[in-house]
């Protein structure tokens, strides 16, 4: 599964955001400082792919914490982030948010998750999710994060509707 699914994930790193903060505000449930997902910047549901990012700052909540004068972002917000980027796709490509208002989307269950290289404040974490399959309620998505070209986490994660 180590081989990049993302042809050059540098350029779009440079994109201009197809879905904005604003626009994520709208879909996804996470506010404040659990909301991991800035922006996305590709979102084709024909081809099964989502891409978004986050900005990693050295103002950040968790930065003067995780670890003492040399910062890394926890491998636990870089999995919350591939959920709230799975999330965006399951709510505008898979399912009708609008139309079933009541509708949740949870964390079914991560696999095979590495971490590929430290994720230090000063870059942007490029996050694309790859729709493996889906189902009525439950989408497998494959996840891989980019910090310039390198692949720096990959895995697979399971959404789930409630």
């Amino acid at each position: 599964m180590s081989a990049p699914l993302l042809e050059d994930p540098l350029s779009l790193a440079r994109v201009t955001p197809v879905a904005s903060s604003a626009d994520l505000d709208k879909i996804l449930p996470q506010v404040n400082r659990f909301r991991m997902a800035e922006g996305i910047l590709l979102s084709d549901p024909n081809k099964g792919v989502t891409v978004g990012y986050r900005d990693i700052r050295a103002d950040d909540w968790w930065a003067d914490d995780h670890i003492p004068g040399r910062p890394l972002f926890p491998g636990v917000l870089q999995c919350e982030l591939a959920a709230q980027i799975a999330t965006y796709d399951m709510l505008s490509n898979r399912f009708d948010a609008k139309a079933d208002s009541d509708s949740f989307v949870g964390l079914g269950g991560l696999e095979a998750v590495r971490f590929r290289a430290p994720v230090v404040p000063g870059c942007r974490l490029v996050m694309a999710v790859f729709l493996k399959r889906a189902r009525h309620n439950l989408c497998r998505y494959i996840c891989q994060g980019f910090v310039g070209e390198k692949m720096v986490f990959e895995g697979l994660i399971l959404g789930v509707r409630f």
